[in-house]
């Protein structure tokens, strides 16, 4: 199968959608993967209290189509004076929010501009959303794989289903650097040998596992999650706004890493995708079935530990 090399955007999270071959022109998406026109969704459960649902069936795969989206969502976040909480959830069952996209032309995210921050969208947006005068809380049942964690980690807290969720920065199984600023983050929130342990093996961490590395705040029985969330953050809905931007803001001074560390992460993607091992094990992966199969985005560890050695 050919795919387009795509060293922009999201692709730092969950990867970018790029070939060997350069592919001038993005071929044909898979029936299964069809863009949809509305993958994220706004419910304003009262004006001070959001749901951000992830609908983008069947592997929530996220592509450039979903970029603005995204930043429209962070920029309302920003702006709107009543919001006080957003809670980050998915409607696919089985996956929270995956890599990016490899069908898309490169130029589909290449041509894009820097965010506010100086930043490529990606980085960008989840540069905002930690710094956003907002409490962001992502509710994971399910995979949350490159993008999926990089969105995580940007948010202020993570509630995870003990039974369900897995998260993984993948990348290195693919030989390519994460972009999306784990490299940064982990090693503040879990320490240096334990961050290493995610982002060098690629492998899977369950929600009882994440919550003993501190990946998440808690891990809760799948039954109990959705109440405990809807109450947490019901309850910091009630709370002033400017104090808990104010508390959000000081608490960052103390624990964000600087946007250039997030930068230099995306600098190291950009570099990595370019490789020719990158680029076989791509290939590799989307013959093997990748965004079409479920086995190969369920099981994403094994396909990744299976790929040739550099010779």
């Amino acid at each position: 199968m050919k795919a387009t090399l795509l060293a922009s955007a999201f692709v730092a999270a969950g990867l970018m959608a790029f070939t060997p071959a350069f592919a001038e022109k993005a071929p044909d998406a898979p029936k299964g993967n069809q863009p949809s026109k509305d993958e994220i969704k706004v419910v304003k459960v009262t004006p001070e209290y959001w749901r951000v649902v992830i609908d983008h069936p069947p592997f929530n795969i996220f592509g450039p189509e979903t970029i603005p989206q995204l930043n429209k969502v962070i920029t309302a976040l920003e702006t709107d004076p009543k919001v006080r909480v957003v809670v980050f959830e998915s409607a696919v069952p089985g996956f929270f929010l995956t890599h990016y996209d490899f069908v898309p032309a490169l130029t589909d995210t290449t041509s894009m501009k820097n965010g506010s921050t100086g930043l490529p969208p990606l980085p960008d947006m989840l540069v905002r959303l930690s710094k956003a005068p907002v409490v962001s809380i992502v509710k994971v049942r399910g995979r949350a794989t490159g993008v999926g964690s990089e969105l995580s980690l940007a948010s202020d807290m993570r509630f995870a289903s003990r039974e369900k969720a897995l998260f993984s920065q993948w990348e290195i199984g693919a030989a390519l650097v994460p972009g999306g600023g784990p490299m940064a983050r982990l090693p503040r929130m879990m320490g240096r040998g334990r961050a290493l342990e995610v982002v060098l093996t690629g492998d899977d961490i369950n929600g009882d596992l994440a919550e003993r590395y501190g990946y998440v705040n808690r891990s809760l029985p799948d039954a109990q999650l959705d109440d405990f969330v809807d109450k947490l953050a019901r309850r910091i809905s009630r709370f002033d706004k400017q104090s808990l931007a104010d508390i959000k803001n000081l608490v960052n001074e103390n624990s964000l890493p600087p946007d250039k560390e997030i930068g230099a992460g995306w600098d190291a993607f950009i570099t990595s995708v370019k490789r020719p091992q990158a680029q076989k094990n791509i290939k590799t992966l989307m013959d093997d079935g990748l965004q079409v199969k479920p086995d190969v985005e369920v099981r994403l560890p094994y396909y990744t530990g299976k790929l040739d050695p550099v010779p």
